[in-house]
């Protein structure tokens, strides 16, 4: 399966958890048993964290420590809710923390509050910044931003475009995630022979469908439907918006749209030709790593990696994975292999028709 090969970068990591299963009984330093881990996620616009990051990173924990206590919180796209739910955390008892972060840079504060505690501090899938983060579980995300671009170049060549403008809808401007999915997409975008629109880029504020629609829906009139080829978009919530936008406006077939996060609205949209592609991030590697380096944390060990990310205050060990572009072409292999959806629940009856051009049934 996909999330197999994925883990060739991180063999490493698989060596250092080997002896760091969850014993029954002893001490904290000797085990985790009764360990209280605090898993903070960040939001709930994007399905992912609820849905699939959640209920895999439990699982994990509940697999390696049966007597382990997940202390789960979601802020909901509110930073200072966040801080309260690390303190809430801390304060009844949590041996470390698992943090995604609303904002990474505000999050340093977070950070520091646990180092007083000596509680170490997991930056899983968002990098904290400029504070003293013990690991950084993620994807290299300057690599989504290149997939992305690549698949959108690769698209609008295969329709004979050449040139002309591309909407630029970026993710959050809290998240340093976005900031490195936008660097990788221009690494590709600026020398394609296409322009990216508008000057300066737009990021949308906390990630919402309904920002990047109404901003597609400005540039839209600014540019007129004919004023673009194709639409950059960071996630699969900000294509949708996007989408939405275009199709309000009457356009028909929309432009070539990309995406992230392999949503199951983005893998229906794809597969009816709303939208082109999505960036496939395994969950369960990632939620599995996570939960792995967090039991063994709770036992006192400190695993060891071979490569660090800065984050503008320390190089943090870091676990990188691969993501994987997935188009109409290749959902069978990737989504469905790798059993993240069934393609019955693709396929309803609004779909069904598509499915079956498409050689999904």
């Amino acid at each position: 399966m996909i999330w197999r090969r994925l883990a060739v970068g991180v063999a490493v990591l698989l060596v250092a958890f080997g002896a760091a299963a969850c014993e029954s009984g002893g001490s904290q330093s000797g085990s985790a048993s009764g360990g209280k881990i605090a898993l903070l996620l960040p939001e709930s616009q994007t399905t992912r964290y609820e849905q699939h990051d959640r209920p895999l990173f439990e699982a994990k924990v509940k697999e390696l420590c049966a007597d382990c206590e997940v202390i789960y919180s979601n802020a909901q796209q509110d930073q200072s809710r966040q801080q309260q739910q690390a303190e809430a955390a801390l304060n009844n008892g949590a041996q470390v923390l698992v943090l995604d972060p609303v904002d990474g840079a505000a999050a340093a504060t977070i950070v520091s509050l646990a180092k007083s505690k000596n509680v170490p501090v997991i930056s899983y899938d968002r990098l904290i910044q400029n504070a003293p983060v013990d690991y950084y579980i993620s994807f290299d995300n300057e690599r989504v931003g290149q997939l992305q671009g690549e698949s959108l170049v690769n698209r609008l060549k295969e329709l004979g475009k050449t040139a002309g403008n591309i909407v630029m809808i970026n993710g959050s401007p809290t998240d340093n995630n976005a900031k490195q999915f936008n660097k990788g997409a221009h690494s590709v975008l600026d020398t394609s022979g296409f322009k990216t629109v508008p000057t300066p880029d737009f990021f949308t504020p906390e990630w919402k469908p309904e920002n990047a629609q109404r901003f597609m829906e400005g540039q839209i009139s600014q540019l007129g439907k004919d004023g673009f080829v194709g639409v950059y978009a960071a996630n699969d919530g900000t294509a949708g918006g996007a989408i939405s936008a275009m199709r309000a406006a009457g356009m028909n077939p929309v432009p070539p749209t990309t995406g992230q996060d392999a949503e199951l609205a983005a893998i229906q949209r794809i597969v009816n030709g709303d939208q082109y592609m999505t960036v496939y991030k395994a969950f369960q590697p990632e939620a599995d790593k996570a939960a792995e380096l967090a039991v063994a944390l709770v036992k006192g060990e400190k695993p060891t990696t071979d490569r660090t990310v800065n984050n503008g205050a320390v190089d943090v060990p870091s676990f990188l994975l691969e993501p994987q572009a997935v188009n109409k072409q290749n959902i069978k292999d990737t989504v469905v292999a790798d059993k993240l959806y069934t393609v019955e629940q693709i396929c309803t009856q609004t779909y069904a028709a598509a499915c079956q051009a498409a050689g999904l049934t």
